[in-house]
């Protein structure tokens, strides 16, 4: 199909700058190099620089790794085969402001053609407003749940103590029989009167181990639902959502994502729960610490994907290093402590394993693994 070789009029382009000065959300118009052509009035405000700055310069100046370093790459790729991955996909992410500090953002691309050449347009929304006002939202609704929790919970237990207590009397009945039996000079009648005794104290005690078997099946969740997903993007999206708040902290971003390592047969929201918890973990042990650097990487291991968020803050107290993974273990002042617990539970729920590595200089290192996705495709 012949590409219009028309160039643009005046008008055209004085309709476009005024565009690009009006227009709410950043836009920011790139050639088929990733060379930037135009940036819009909201991107300037959005990303600290003014268009004369970053006009003719690489488009990957505003990303954080590894979306910086790999760039190019993914233009080359498109341009050679056309698949698209980005292009007409909204998708959640990560930007970088002029300052250094990444930021999440909603990120939308288009392609045409200008002038015989074809050009990308980036609309970019700041979701940091909007993600704060969810999170307060979704801490009233977990404060409003914590006190249905507990309101359940006091019901459950009074049901549990009720549905126990009559196994576990009996227990000890028969038990306090059997030794005021012994008491006496035992005879062959006394001895088969203790053995009925422990008999029957036995079967009340699988009676009360019974009881507990099905309140556990009945609050299991059984399997989850698992699908091949792209641990890049999980990582991208949970970190976007756990450094909303924490820009005045100044936390410094590395990711080392092994592309080998990106394909897992994983329940989506379930690991995205996991790396939330672990990276808010590492930014709060980092609150007062002289250098606050979060490091996420990936690497492929045989058959399962491992995930490791590495911090530089004041580390894990000895005291709590042996039960970290225990609920109702915390080194928060506030917390209950089940944070961890639940990370435990879904990575061994997925077929891996997670544990945590103390750092030579402060911090603390945690890796959890994950079944490739590769024999799933």
């Amino acid at each position: 199909m012949d590409q219009p070789t028309t160039e643009p009029t005046l008008e055209a382009e004085a309709h476009l700058r005024s565009i690009l000065a009006t227009v709410p959300d950043a836009m920011v118009v790139i050639d088929e190099g990733g060379l930037i052509l135009s940036f819009s009035a909201a991107a300037e405000k959005m990303f600290g620089y003014s268009e004369g700055e970053v006009v003719g310069e690489n488009v990957k100046i505003l990303m954080p790794n590894p979306d910086r370093d790999r760039h190019d790459q993914y233009l080359i790729n498109y341009l050679t085969t056309g698949i698209r991955k980005i292009i007409g996909v909204g998708r959640v992410t990560t930007a970088l402001h002029r300052d250094g500090n990444t930021f999440p953002i909603e990120l939308s691309v288009g392609e045409a053609w200008s002038g015989g050449r074809r050009i990308f347009t980036g609309f970019i929304r700041d979701l940091t407003e909007r993600q704060q006002t969810l999170l307060r939202l979704q801490d009233l609704q977990s404060e409003l749940a914590h006190v249905g929790r507990v309101s359940e919970m006091g019901t459950l237990a009074s049901s549990l103590a009720h549905e126990l207590n009559q196994p576990l009397t009996a227990v000890a009945n028969y038990c306090e029989s059997a030794r005021d039996l012994l008491k006496a000079e035992p005879g062959a009648e006394t001895v088969e009167m203790v053995r009925e005794a422990m008999d029957e104290a036995a079967k009340q005690a699988i009676r009360a181990g019974q009881i507990v078997r099905r309140l556990r099946d009945f609050m299991s969740h059984g399997e989850t639902e698992r699908r091949v997903e792209s641990l890049q993007r999980l990582i991208n999206e949970a970190n976007a959502l756990a450094l909303v708040g924490s820009r005045e902290h100044q936390i410094e971003v590395h990711q080392s994502l092994d592309p080998g390592a990106d394909l897992v047969f994983v329940d989506r929201i379930q690991v995205q729960q996991v790396l939330v918890n672990l990276i808010r973990n590492a930014i709060d042990a980092m609150i007062d610490a002289p250098v606050r650097k979060l490091s996420i990487r990936t690497v492929r291991e045989g058959g399962m994907s491992r995930v490791s968020v590495t911090d530089t803050g004041s580390g894990i107290s000895e005291t709590i290093a042996d039960q970290l993974f225990q609920p109702f273990v915390t080194s928060k002042q506030s917390g209950m402590g089940i944070g961890l617990s639940i990370c435990r539970t879904i990575v061994q729920a997925h077929g891996g394993r997670i544990w945590f590595e103390r750092r030579e200089n402060d911090g603390t290192a945690f890796h959890f693994t994950l079944p490739s996705g590769e024999a799933k495709r």
